[in-house]
């Protein structure tokens, strides 16, 4: 059967929106209305489609028409835009980005699209796991991710290369280094977050051993620059965060001619869509631009 498209519209304000109550401010209508829509949606599909929980949550259920509701909506969408461009809204674009790309050569490549098409970007900074989650439940149309396997219902392309160096501040390197750029056991590391193992995999891979030291983090991509700047840790920063600092010795390169490499590719969903086909050209462009 198809949803009803009432139903399906509240049904997302929901879970966007995390509450019936919130929904219903949305849609101007009360929360009991909101409440007996998702009701006879529930029952016409015969699942329980959302988690009574705050915020309200899809269920799996849930999250299978949530990426029915958005695709359908996009695919609405340029319909309408090719039959009466006039007659389209504005149109959210949703993507999930990694916090470097973010922080580096992803905006731009949305410099031109939003003077010459009527949308607004929504970013998510998510880890992996969470990207592939997003795309399946629909939440996000597009990712930026460094896993090239496909989730189901997208396609995968490779982007580049996010090349990143081993850096600190020439402080640093006299007071833990002894004045030599290498790396230490134990020497403090500024690093993302907790789920972050650019430092771990780098020095196992670069010395045979597994990483002790004291660890900070800086879950900014700005921020942890500025750490490492401040000779608070060594860090693994994007080569094309830090090259200037590196001519200008406010940084050193602790193992010279030696990088760490991380593929990224965009990960779209397969409905043909001009939207999602503008916006990966734009995407994959910018890349080639940026990335090695």
């Amino acid at each position: 059967m198809t949803p009803d498209a009432v139903q399906v519209q509240t049904f997302v304000a929901v879970v966007d929106h995390g509450s019936f109550d919130a929904a219903a401010r949305v849609l101007n209508v009360t929360p009991s209305a909101v409440s007996q829509r998702i009701r006879g949606l529930e029952n016409a599909l015969g699942q329980t489609l959302v988690e009574r929980a705050l915020p309200a949550r899809a269920t799996a259920a849930g999250e299978r028409l949530l990426r029915y509701a958005r695709q359908v909506q996009v695919l609405h969408d340029d319909l309408e835009g090719d039959l009466d461009a006039a007659s389209v809204g504005i149109r959210v674009v949703s993507i999930s980005v990694n916090a470097d790309s973010l922080a580096t050569w992803f905006l731009p490549a949305f410099d031109r699209v939003t003077r010459e098409h009527a949308i607004t970007l929504e970013l998510h900074r998510e880890d992996e796991q969470s990207k592939a989650a997003m795309l399946r439940a629909g939440r996000v149309m597009a990712a930026v991710t460094a896993d090239r396997r496909p989730v189901v219902g997208c396609r995968s392309t490779r982007l580049g290369v996010m090349r990143y160096r081993a850096v600190a501040s020439p402080a640093y390197v006299d007071d833990w280094l002894s004045g030599r750029p290498h790396l230490a056991q134990g020497a403090p590391i500024v690093t993302f977050d907790r789920s972050d193992d650019l430092q771990h995999n780098y020095f196992r891979t670069s010395t045979g051993n597994a990483l002790g030291a004291p660890r900070h983090y800086i879950p900014s991509t700005t921020e942890h620059r500025t750490a490492v700047l401040l000779g608070l840790g060594w860090g693994m920063i994007p080569e094309i965060f830090c090259s200037s600092l590196l001519a200008e010795g406010a940084l050193v390169d602790l193992t010279p001619g030696r990088t760490l490499d991380v593929p990224l590719h965009w990960q779209r969903w397969k409905v043909a869509s001009t939207l999602l086909d503008t916006v990966t050209e734009l995407v994959a462009g910018a890349a080639r631009s940026a990335l090695a």
